[in-house]
């Protein structure tokens, strides 16, 4: 018995140092195969807290610039290899405080109206992306490689000017995309980005399926022909094109874009939960699986330290995430060449992320009870019914955190005229009468609820 007792001993400490050996393996794997750029500026991300800056972007293009398949495209219901425009379709900041602990996620509506960084003036925020990527493409592929060479006969050919399909120019452009985006996010929230992670279109379709599935809640059936969204009501698991297919529908959804968001928050919210209830960072198959998903998908800034972040998000337990979204006035802004977009109060904004981060670390209380999704949802249906009468916009009063009530409460007054901007556009005909949007209720990965 003796010998038989140290010889299952023998075998299980060789098998737990496999394991380990292996989950060290993996881990080094994920960090060298994900695609890395260099978009954020130096001494950021040494900072002891941490803000995230994840993007989905409507790329038709992987991390090393190459074409994502046809049969792929197809398959997630997303168009041509031209159509997508490179916009960063979900914005999301992440605030880690310092040694870990409670996380806020504040989302972006991605149509919201800010000043863009780098000298492009005002327009959505999600052209910020695409504005730094059309921009660098065209420098890089304009003129030829020798512009200014000696014309000598004797003088080498001149290299003709790189296609703006080469992965090396889509690469450029796409990190100068990047920042131009970081340069606007911080402006915008006050907050210094300290890393950066962007998602290709595949990228939801990947990470769901490589983690098993991620649960979802829907109060309606869905079937809808543009996303491809075909989903019963209810609790559910979505992976693959149908994950890609949920947080990206927008035709059909009683709140347009900030429904959107709600989607896209829930599916992070599931993920969260999913991997760290149950140990996936600490699980070394998992681990290999995503190694996979993130080397066709996902691109991080060059100074993060993958090994170091996963440790310390091993900390958190699903419950330590809370997803917020920013206040907004009006989704029916006029502008003078972007169209309808969402009307934002940067000056709100600032003080409503300063808030919720307090708020999510303890370190102040709620300004006011936070009310369930359902509740939120019942004020938006009834704002909807009554939008005839300007006062319907008092439902804005029960939303998310007691700040983020603030873009509601008086949107003729302070909600257009300091928007920086905007206010002139904003204060016509129907665009000063449209009641502002309905305020989101914070999400938890713990009970994210079920959603439109």
């Amino acid at each position: 018995m003796r010998v038989l007792a140290r010889s299952l001993l023998v075998v299980a400490s060789v098998a737990v140092l496999a394991v380990s050996a292996f989950a060290w393996a993996q881990v080094r794997i994920l960090d060298r195969s994900t695609a890395s750029a260099s978009v954020i500026g130096s001494g950021a991300g040494t900072a002891a807290e941490q803000n995230i800056l994840l993007l989905g972007v409507d790329s038709r293009t992987d991390p090393q610039g190459n074409p994502l398949p046809p049969a792929l495209l197809d398959a997630l219901h997303a168009g041509g290899s031209g159509d997508g425009g490179d916009t960063a379709d979900s914005i999301i900041v992440v605030h880690v405080p310092a040694g870990g602990g409670r996380a806020t996620a504040i989302s972006i509506p991605r149509d919201s109206f800010v000043q863009l960084a780098d000298g492009y003036g005002k327009h959505k925020i999600n052209s910020a992306y695409s504005r730094g990527v059309a921009d660098t493409t065209d420098a890089l592929t304009s003129g030829s490689a020798s512009a200014g060479a000696p014309t000598s006969a004797y003088a080498p050919q001149a290299a003709p000017a790189p296609s703006p399909n080469d992965p090396a120019v889509r690469r450029a452009a796409l990190a100068a995309g990047a920042r131009t985006t970081i340069d606007t996010v911080q402006a915008l929230t006050g907050l210094t980005i300290t890393h950066f992670a962007s998602v290709n279109l595949a990228g939801f379709a990947d990470v769901s399926q490589a983690i098993g599935g991620v649960p979802v809640c829907l109060r309606a059936p869905v079937d809808d022909s543009y996303s491809g969204l075909a989903l019963p009501a209810g609790p559910q698991l979505v992976s693959g094109t149908q994950a890609l297919a949920f947080v990206r529908q927008r035709h059909g959804l009683a709140n347009g874009d900030l429904d959107r968001v709600v989607r896209q928050q829930v599916f992070l919210a599931g993920a969260t939960s999913k991997l760290l209830s149950a140990g996936t960072l600490a699980n070394p198959f998992a681990l290999s699986r995503l190694s996979g998903v993130m080397a066709r998908s996902v691109t991080l800034d060059s100074g993060w330290d993958v090994l170091s972040f996963a440790t310390q998000m091993q900390g958190l337990s699903a419950g330590s995430v809370t997803f917020r979204t920013i206040p907004t006035g009006t989704m029916e802004l006029s502008t003078p060449e972007d169209g309808q977009a969402v009307q934002v109060n940067p000056a709100q904004v600032r003080s409503f992320v300063t808030d919720a981060i307090d708020v999510d670390s303890g370190i102040a209380p709620p300004p006011q009870p936070v009310p369930s999704d359902a509740a939120v949802m019942r004020a938006a249906s009834q704002s909807d019914s009554s939008s005839s009468s300007d006062s319907s916009g008092g439902s804005d009063s029960s939303g998310g955190s007691g700040s983020s009530g603030d873009s509601g409460s008086s949107d003729s007054s302070s909600g257009s005229d300091s928007s920086g901007g905007s206010g002139s556009s904003g204060g016509s005909g129907a665009t000063a009468a449209a009641p502002p949007a309905p305020v989101p209720a914070p999400i938890t990965a713990a009970a994210p609820g079920c959603v439109n």
